[in-house]
């Protein structure tokens, strides 16, 4: 592992030349105004299970609640430079496709057209029972309608999934299924979930597709993260990290910048593109 502040010359040079494959968590969506879920300033939290959200209306109403909260901010979200960046790397075919934890679709927004979303979109829901889906704005209607005292005032503080923190809860009404009026769930993946067969099948095979992988605003404490590093090194790919803090890849690391995802981003693609035009002019 390179030590910065030598990292972003050594980084442009191990990713010199190379199809990329990326990896995104939260930390490259901080400066669209979402917050990390660790790091320095990140509020503590206690993420919900799939198990409590299935088993107890309780909880239901918590999620639906704070996320309907949340949901103006958290989905009126712009993508920012770093996503900008990747997007443009990939048109160039440097990058060849994106991998990320993160439920805000700002890669999308941003342009990227390869994005395989490891633990699902906040902005789709569906039916538990017969399949439906709807649009989490369509659904933050139906809350609204429901829930009209929701629009009121509130204090509170967004969350990396685009939830906030409720305490009144007792004349929360949850949304149904306008179909067969079964149980509605955001289409991600809870803590305690598995990140569907394939989603890991494609994510294999962008890194088997690929020459290096670089990790970008991820500690990659989820296990869904630290497995698509084994998988890069055991394919001798150069893994290049970008993450303010540590991570648990620093070790395995070819290369690690302690460092924000936008302003790193924005300098090491200008370093890559220059080298790319130098390689297409020879």
């Amino acid at each position: 592992m390179v030590p910065h502040p030598d990292a972003l010359a050594a980084a442009a040079t191990a990713l010199d030349g190379r199809r990329i494959a990326v990896l995104t968590g939260a930390g490259i969506s901080t400066d669209s105004g979402i917050p990390g879920y660790r790091g320095e300033g990140a509020t503590p939290r206690s993420p919900m299970t799939i198990s409590q959200f299935l088993e107890d209306e309780l909880y239901r109403k918590r999620y639906w609640a704070g996320s309907q909260l949340g949901w103006a901010r958290f989905g009126g979200a712009r993508p920012n430079e770093g996503h900008r960046i990747l997007a443009d790397l990939e048109r160039a075919g440097v990058v060849a496709g994106v991998m990320t934890q993160n439920v805000d679709s700002l890669h999308q927004r941003a342009g990227s057209a390869k994005v395989i979303e490891l633990h699902g979109s906040s902005d789709r829901v569906r039916c538990l029972a017969c399949g439906q889906q709807y649009s989490r704005e369509a659904v933050a209607e139906i809350i609204a309608g429901l829930n009209p005292w929701l629009t009121q005032p509130h204090s509170s503080v967004l969350g990396p999934d685009g939830d906030v923190e409720i305490d009144r809860l007792d004349r929360m009404a949850v949304p149904e299924c306008g179909v067969c009026g079964g149980i509605l769930r955001p289409d991600i993946v809870y803590f305690g979930e598995f990140i569907p067969p394939a989603k890991n099948l494609q994510s294999r095979g962008l890194i088997a597709s690929a020459d290096a992988l670089l990790i970008v605003g991820s500690s990659l404490v989820v296990n869904s993260g630290i497995r698509l590093l084994d998988q890069a090194v055991r394919r001798q790919q150069p893994v290049v990290i970008i993450n303010r803090g540590d991570t648990k890849g620093d070790a395995r690391a070819t290369v690690k910048i302690d460092a924000g995802a936008s302003s790193t981003l924005t300098a090491l693609a200008g370093q890559l593109m220059d080298r790319f035009g130098e390689a297409g002019r020879q």
